[in-house]
């Protein structure tokens, strides 16, 4: 995998489309001070889903957004892409060239894409996991970060090693795992609580389904009987009518 060029536009003292393009060996990046050394660093950083704005050198994330100057109006949004040399498979994607974009609005919209596809932060942080790349990764060496590396704290250097041997990716999953499994555990809590507030209704309701049940009957043989004996009154009126007529 090899880092073959970076775009930038609108991307801190970038106003305009910028490309720098790197070939095989050493490449110095060479200038006085403030002419954006610096933000290019940044820029490869932030591609990669930095969302420090502290480790961008900024106090927001719109900061990383042209602010414009005397002569230039500022830009709406901040992009980035990052293309990389495929040919040996080092990143899980089947194609010779792979880039990858990040834009930012001052709306605070962003969009991440994967050769020109959208794509999620999780997407891209997976993409590099175990390469050295990622944002965590130590590809990237910035002040301080060599005083991190030998840190004295066990957990850092665990961290260092499995980037380093390429199983981050492994306790991510693991991590990711555990974290579902949980969720689940919770569902399944959460329904089983259901199921036993649903269960203690049904006794209840079972015995006023029954009583309705005797009700509809009982109703039904009442409405006979009512019939039947307004039936019988007409035939015994009838009787005496007749009575009265031979009369």
């Amino acid at each position: 995998m090899i880092l073959k060029a970076l775009e930038m536009q609108g991307f801190k003292s970038f106003p305009d489309k910028t490309v720098l393009e790197f070939n095989k060996g050493i490449t110095a990046v060479v200038g006085p001070n403030g002419s954006g050394k610096s933000n290019i660093s940044d820029a490869v950083r932030w591609v990669l889903g930095e969302q420090s704005t502290k480790t961008l050198r900024g106090s927001k994330m719109e900061d990383v957004i042209f602010s414009g100057t005397d002569v230039r109006k500022a830009k709406g949004f901040a992009e980035v892409t990052l293309r990389l040399d495929n040919t040996d498979r080092s990143l899980n994607k089947d194609s010779d060239e792979v880039s990858v974009t990040r834009r930012y609005y001052r709306s605070g919209d962003s969009e991440y894409l994967v050769n020109g596809e959208s794509a999620r932060l999780r997407d891209v942080n997976e993409l590099f996991m175990d390469t050295g790349l990622g944002r965590d990764g130590y590809s990237i060496v910035g002040q301080g970060k060599i005083a991190d590396m030998v840190s004295p704290k066990a957990s850092e250097r665990r961290d260092m090693l499995e980037e380093a041997a390429g199983i981050s990716h492994f306790r991510y999953r693991r991590g990711d795992a555990i974290k579902r499994l949980a969720q689940a555990e919770e569902n399944l809590v959460r329904l089983r609580d259901i199921l036993s507030e649903l269960e203690s209704r049904v006794g209840p309701l079972k015995a006023q389904s029954e009583k309705a049940q005797k009700f509809i009957v009982l109703a039904g043989e009442r409405k006979n009987l009512e019939i039947g004996i307004w039936l019988n009154t007409i035939d015994k009126t009838g009787e005496k009518m007749r009575d009265q007529e031979h009369k």
